[in-house]
């Protein structure tokens, strides 16, 4: 058998045959999830099949509106849980948190597991070893119904982070460096993994925010190695007590690879209306904003509330921004309120909102008026994402994001730290 990269590995265990890259195949689906946006179109599509009982791994999450903001999307959650009931699915409830971080919590994927979801930032679960991509809900009902879906197998860049990481600079600068070198289709249908030095010090929640981001460069999927750090954190949180490594070969052929060496780099910004605009701080001094967003699948995890926290301890949020705080699941909100994160945060003037997406996808807990800036550590920017299309968004760091919020306009974090 000939080298492979983690992507032909998991698609060649889950085909039963050899591939790779450009091959296409059929392959095994271990686990399936819809959240609240694309739920309903999944369970019409399965109805209309006459499904009696679903082929994979499935589970609900209510995030994207929760608790809900209007009528029509309390029906929505409603056809999910009666759905959820008549199929014996698991839902994740109001409170529980964002899809990409109680679905790795949960213990339901692991290492070496492909996974379909119909999120497009599905991708989150390669920072544990997972081929997990984003797909359409009537996609997704197919695979209910087969157990299967075909795949194209994708062309592996390899991205070496190295270097000294300097003071300010997070995991979110860093990816949001290089997909405004790579560009918002520098990684169309190929999978990502990242390696070198600073990746093997980094920890999970660093990963996470590394891996939900690569569908912003275009691509498929994005892996981290599966270490002792991916091992820790997979029995602390799940209690899993045996984790199959997965890695690629040594001599695996990538199409590309990168060095990214992070010793000079500033804390980044992606300007409206696109990912691939990141900038250095310096060059974004004096904007004011009017809303500052802490949260979301990419950035909600303890270690970015503690960052935040840590800029904000005995100092006040602006009077003129709204600081508004989403924890990504319900387990982290209850660390945050043991350890004093969120009673620091409070002080400071922050909101603190139910864990969900709500603000990021713009359906409810802060959509901006027309002509407001906003500073969030979301994923996206693109026009309307808040809800508003006439709001402008610009992407950072928890830190950046906190210093910004005290300041009333965009700030390089380096002197709170």
């Amino acid at each position: 058998m000939s080298a492979k990269t983690m992507a032909e590995k998991i698609l060649s265990a889950h085909a039963g045959r050899e591939l790779h890259a450009g091959d296409f195949a059929l392959c095994n689906i271990d686990f399936t999830f819809g959240q609240d946006g694309t739920s309903s179109i999944i369970i019409d599509r399965v109805k209309e099949m006459g499904l009696k009982s679903l082929k994979t791994g499935y589970c609900m999450v209510i995030d994207h509106s929760a608790p809900s903001p209007s009528e029509g999307v309390s029906r929505v959650h409603k056809k999910m849980r009666d759905f959820s009931r008549d199929m014996n699915t698991f839902l994740f409830e109001i409170g529980c948190g964002v899809c990409h971080q109680v679905i790795p919590e949960s213990g339901k994927i692991m290492p070496g597991d492909l996974v379909l979801g119909a999120d497009s930032h599905t991708c989150t679960y390669g920072a544990i070893g997972v081929f997990s991509t984003g797909v359409g809900s009537t996609d997704l009902a197919v695979a209910l119904a087969t157990g299967k879906s075909w795949f194209k197998v994708p062309q592996t860049i390899k991205i070496i982070v190295k270097g000294k990481v300097p003071k300010g600079i997070f995991a979110k600068d860093i990816i949001l460096y290089i997909i405004t070198k790579l560009g918002a289709n520098g990684a169309t249908y190929k999978a990502v993994e990242f390696c070198g030095p600073v990746i093997d010090k980094m920890s999970m929640d660093g990963r996470f925010t590394i891996s939900n981001m690569v569908v912003e460069m275009g691509a498929k999927a994005g892996f981290m190695p599966v270490d002792a750090v991916t091992c820790e954190w997979l029995k602390a949180n799940t209690g899993a007590k045996k984790i199959n490594g997965i890695c690629s070969d040594k001599g695996a052929k990538y199409e590309s690879i990168l060095e990214i060496d992070v010793s000079g780099l500033t804390p980044q910004v992606s300007c409206p209306h696109s990912v691939d605009s990141a900038v250095s701080v310096k060059k974004l001094y004096n904007i004011k904003i009017n809303e500052a967003v802490l949260g979301t699948c990419t950035n909600g995890r303890i270690s970015d509330l503690k960052l935040a926290a840590k800029v904000l301890k005995s100092r006040k949020v602006s009077p003129d921004v709204r600081l508004i705080i989403a924890p990504s699941s319900r387990r982290i909100y209850l660390e945050a309120i043991k350890s004093g994160i969120i009673d620091t945060l409070v002080r400071a003037g922050a909101v603190v909102v139910a864990p969900g997406c709500g603000p990021c996808v713009g359906t409810h807990n802060g959509i901006p008026a027309d002509g407001e800036n906003v500073i969030s550590t979301a994923n996206r920017n693109f026009k309307g994402r808040m809800g508003n299309p006439k709001a402008f968004i610009y992407l950072a760091s928890p830190a950046t994001v906190a210093a910004s919020a005290i300041e009333g306009k965009i700030t390089n974090p380096v002197k709170y730290l």
